[in-house]
C-alpha cells in the first residue's frame, strides 16, 4: 500500500462536520466516495482532526492508502475537483512515508474565529454578525490568560472520548482586520467545541459581563458549566496544521 496526504479546504456550512455518522452528510463521507470512484477501489480518508457542524476549514490535511501508486498527482487533484461538490476543494496531493498521519503526526493547529461588525449578506455563512460595543484589549488582555494554563476542561464539549484535556497554546489574539474583528489561536491539540467555547466566553468580557478575575476562575474551575456558550459555528475556520519538516 501507498500512503499519500491530500491538502484541501471546505466551507462547512452544508455538513454534519468533517466525521461520518449515520444519517447525515459529513466531509469524510463526500471525499470518500470521490475517492473510491477516481480510484476505482475502497479508499477510506483520515482527516487531521474533526470539525463540527457548519464550521469550515481554509486549510484541511487528510491521509489515505491506495494499493497504486499515483503517477500524476495533479490529473488526480483535477479529477477529484471535477466530481466533488462546489464546497469541497483539493489543492494537491503529495506521497508520504507509510507511518505519517494526518492527525496524530500534526504538531500545532491554527483556528481563525471571524466577527463582521457590519450587517453583510455574503458573511451571513462565514462571519458571525455582532451588533454591539466590544473591548477588544480587555478582551486581549483575557486572552493572554490561556498562556498560563494547560487543562481547558472548562471549554471542552461534555461527554468526548479524549483521554485528556491538556492543550499548550502558543498564541492567542484579537486583531481588526477592516470591519472584521479576527482572534486568531494556535495550540499543539484542540479539544471538541474549544474554541467556539473560548471565544463566547471572551465575548462576555467584551461586553463587560466578565471580569478578567471571572475569566480566570472560569479555567480553574474546570467545568463546561462554568463558561460563556460557544460563539456561533459559521465564524470559525481551521487556516492551518503544521507538520513536523
Amino acid at each position: 500500500m501507498h500512503r499519500y496526504f491530500a491538502q484541501l479546504s471546505f466551507k462547512g456550512t452544508a455538513y454534519h462536520g468533517w466525521q461520518i455518522q449515520p444519517n447525515a452528510i459529513s466531509v469524510q463521507k463526500v471525499l470518500e466516495k470521490a475517492f473510491s470512484t477516481i480510484l476505482r477501489e475502497e479508499i477510506s480518508v483520515v482527516g487531521a482532526g474533526r470539525t463540527d457542524t457548519g464550521v469550515h476549514a481554509s486549510f484541511y490535511v487528510l491521509h489515505f492508502d491506495v494499493s497504486e501508486e499515483i503517477w500524476d498527482a495533479q490529473k488526480l487533484v483535477f479529477r477529484l475537483n471535477s466530481f466533488l461538490p462546489p464546497d469541497i476543494a483539493v489543492q494537491k496531493i503529495w506521497q508520504v512515508s507509510k507511518d505519517a498521519h494526518a492527525r496524530f503526526s500534526a504538531i500545532s493547529r491554527t483556528y481563525h474565529y471571524y466577527i463582521t461588525t457590519e450587517k453583510n449578506p455574503f458573511q451571513t455563512e462565514t462571519a458571525y454578525f455582532y451588533h454591539g460595543k466590544l473591548d477588544v484589549d480587555k478582551m486581549n488582555e483575557a486572552a493572554k490568560i490561556l498562556f498560563e494554563y494547560k487543562d481547558f476542561t472548562s471549554f471542552s464539549r461534555l461527554h468526548t472520548d479524549v483521554k485528556t484535556n491538556l492543550c499548550k497554546i502558543f498564541h492567542a489574539e484579537w486583531e481588526m482586520e477592516g470591519e472584521m474583528l479576527v482572534f486568531k489561536i494556535k495550540a499543539d491539540r484542540f479539544l471538541r467545541n474549544m474554541v467556539r467555547a473560548i471565544v463566547g466566553t471572551l465575548l462576555e468580557v467584551g461586553k463587560a459581563k466578565l471580569t478578567l478575575e471571572g475569566f480566570r476562575k472560569i479555567i480553574e474551575k474546570k467545568d463546561r458549566k462554568a463558561a460563556g456558550t460557544s460563539a456561533p459555528a459559521q465564524g470559525l475556520f481551521l487556516v492551518d496544521i503544521a507538520y513536523p519538516l
